[in-house]
């Protein structure tokens, strides 16, 4: 039972970081049924930017010889600072990739997200080299045993954060009125505008929402595997993408149960059968969900013309 709960524990952090970034996917394709195939490299954009905040926050106190904040309240100012930088790195991304290519086919914008997300990776690479970094530890590991299970203080508050952002986007989407406007969006993408809701503004929002929160999984990745890479975004973006292809379309409550559940399927996976193998039994699984529920678990058919 120890070793069961322990294998839960392991796979809520790492499914957490999966349902942040498949929120992102999901909203975006909810309401411009577009895929942002560059979305896993803004989760490296989000995690590099979480980086240079922390060390210039450290430096900045040091500077000022002012007494050492409290590591909680540092990591939580970078984590509102990294969403909202990475968010308007998001807008930039609808504006400059997404947006002129509205009418186009689907294939130009599927093209377009994986350039853009070559340019973060070689942009990257041009500006810091390929050394790779490490994540400033702003708090103390503790380490706590209950009932033979190991938690640390780390674990812990990633799940946590997670769970509390994934529940104030449910508020916002719910309770607000630009939330109203996205799920209105989503519902008819063809009749909403001309009611008045403005297109590229639900656009931006969007965009800018599904990026603050790849940040922000970007940093709490960072935390726990403090070892940044410029291709750290490629694998855990697209698993998360297959998890909200997973959840269904536009479905907060379904990517986030995916993301968790592919988190458990690898995790559990791993512990049973060569780690060589997880991602062949993993999508596997996955493939078998998909046949039985093809629109995902809580998706409908769309029958409407597919924009991009």
């Amino acid at each position: 039972m120890a070793f069961f709960l322990q294998n839960v524990v392991n796979a809520l952090q790492w499914g957490s970081f999966y349902a942040l970034i498949a929120l992102g996917y999901s909203m975006v394709y909810g309401v411009l049924l577009l895929f942002n195939f560059a979305h896993g490299d803004i989760f490296m954009v989000g995690a590099y930017v979480g980086f240079f905040v922390a060390t210039s926050l450290l430096l900045l106190v040091s500077y000022l010889g002012l007494v050492s904040l409290p590591g909680w309240l540092v990591l939580v100012l970078v984590i509102l600072v990294a969403m909202l930088i990475t968010a308007f790195v998001g807008v930039a991304v609808e504006r400059i990739g997404y947006r002129p290519l509205r009418q186009a086919p689907r294939a130009s914008a599927a093209i377009t997200g994986l350039m853009i997300g070559i340019i973060f990776e070689t942009g990257n690479l041009a500006l810091l080299g390929a050394t790779r970094l490490s994540f400033p530890e702003l708090i103390e590991t503790t380490t706590y045993t209950v009932g033979g299970v190991t938690l640390t203080n780390k674990r812990i508050m990633i799940v946590v954060v997670s769970l509390l952002l994934m529940f104030a986007l449910h508020q916002f989407v719910q309770r607000t009125k630009w939330g109203m406007a996205m799920r209105a969006m989503a519902y008819d993408f063809a009749v909403v505008p001309l009611m008045g809701v403005p297109l590229n503004t639900i656009a931006a929002l969007t965009f800018a929402l599904g990026s603050g929160l790849a940040a922000a999984a970007g940093i709490l990745f960072g935390v726990a595997y403090p070892v940044l890479s410029p291709y750290m975004g490629i694998a855990v973006g697209w698993k998360a993408f297959v998890a909200a292809i997973l959840g269904g379309r536009g479905s907060i409550l379904g990517a986030a149960l995916a993301g968790f559940l592919l988190g458990f399927i690898e995790i559990f996976v791993a512990t049973i059968f060569p780690s060589t193998l997880r991602d062949l039994i993993a999508f596997s699984i996955i493939l078998v969900i998909l046949v039985f529920r093809p629109h995902g678990f809580f998706g409908e058919a769309h029958t409407s013309r597919l924009r991009l």
